[in-house]
């Protein structure tokens, strides 16, 4: 007999249609263009409003680091994730630690800062993603200077015996867990997402009850998912989640780099949320929770651009502004007397979504030739 077929192409190896999806990042031009960043310097620092667990607003510092990336990036990795662009493979702990000296230059030694979000393109507190001794060092420094700690985790990640050390060494942090999506189908066929529902909820609980801060990111608009049934999905999810997370953070889908979602966006099979979506899941949303002590931001990632949630163009910049501020203040009141007359557009879309459905969510495009979306940066 011949060889065995694989479930793509022939021959006696197997070929999984994951490694057919990641094929671009893999090449050895993204490996050339990955390993051309300095390993000793982060990917950004920056400084913006935040509020802490208590209320309080103050100033936060975000530090995104270059690391090895995802271990389930490794295996296989979210449709809509681009991280992997920013990461190297060969970082070594002297390297993490000459990375948060560069970020301790920047900020002048987090001056003025009582929040540190540490990014590490996975989870913080996996050790074969990052080392063990410069993990310890971070949760140790900000404890000490009692700087309010946010770092990333995967469901899967979060074991007892982790988070146990993790609450000893800094029992005052937040751990931030990136669910995306509130049910299983949507997870495994639009996200990709390595875990369960059922995951996420033991992971929650482990880290209440080491009395851990729980954040939760929910992405708006995944791929092969309309806009209607976003907008209605991601108002379903905020509600149900809402009592185990002492915040949830929506994140506007935007368009990274080698990913699938960019695959089926440069073919005009996905187009990025409507601005007006998120103004009308964050009123809707508002209202289901507030009763319930959860906070809930939304920071639209090159938001008003066309790789970004976006409008017509006029009202951009004015909505993203309102969204921005409603992030800090929590007050729905911050869209009042903002309009423009692609909300009509927006409107009858939306409810053409429930009548003839387009599963893709590809849509109407408000913005730009085919041209600008094969060229948009």
């Amino acid at each position: 007999m011949g060889s065995a077929c694989g479930i793509i192409g022939s021959g006696t190896k197997t070929v999984k249609l994951h490694h057919l999806i990641k094929a671009p990042e893999n090449t050895s031009e993204s490996i050339k263009i990955r390993e051309s960043w300095d390993a000793n310097k982060p990917v950004i620092v920056y400084k913006t409003p935040e509020i802490l667990p208590n209320g309080e607003i103050c100033t936060a510092a975000t530090v995104i680091l270059r690391t090895k990336g995802c271990a389930w990036w490794w295996k296989s990795g979210c449709t809509f994730c681009g991280y992997f662009n920013d990461v190297r493979d060969d970082v070594t702990t002297e390297n993490m630690f000459s990375q948060w000296e560069e970020a301790r230059r920047q900020t002048n030694n987090f001056e003025d800062c009582q929040m540190i979000k540490v990014y590490t393109s996975g989870t913080f507190f996996e050790d074969r993603e990052n080392p063990i001794e410069w993990q310890e060092a971070v949760l140790r420094e900000t404890y000490e200077r009692n700087i309010h700690l946010v770092v990333e985790a995967q469901a899967q990640m979060c074991n007892p015996e982790k988070i146990s050390w993790l609450a000893k060494l800094n029992p005052n942090c937040t751990v931030a867990i990136g669910l995306e999506s509130y049910d299983d189908k949507s997870l495994r066929f639009h996200v990709n997402k390595g875990f369960t529902v059922k995951q996420w909820h033991k992971a929650v609980d482990l880290l209440k009850a080491n009395n851990l801060y729980v954040k939760t990111y929910l992405l708006f608009k995944p791929p092969f998912m309309s806009e209607g049934d976003a907008l209605h999905h991601t108002v379903s999810w905020i509600s149900k989640i809402a009592p185990y997370c002492d915040e949830i953070s929506v994140n506007p889908m935007n368009i990274q780099k080698k990913t699938v979602v960019e695959r089926i966006f440069r073919n005009r099979e996905y187009r990025p949320p409507w601005l007006w979506s998120l103004v009308e899941m964050i009123v809707s949303s508002k209202a289901k929770i507030s009763d319930l002590d959860c906070r809930l931001i939304v920071h639209p990632t090159a938001g008003g651009k066309i790789r970004g949630a976006h409008n017509c163009g006029k009202c951009d910049a004015s909505i993203i502004k309102a969204i921005e501020n409603f992030s800090v203040s929590g007050d729905t009141r911050e869209f009042l007397g903002i309009d423009c007359s692609c909300r009509l557009v927006w409107k009858e879309e939306i409810d053409s979504f429930f009548s003839l459905p387009t599963p893709l969510g590809n849509g109407v495009f408000r913005r730009g030739e085919n041209v600008d979306i094969f060229s948009a940066p």
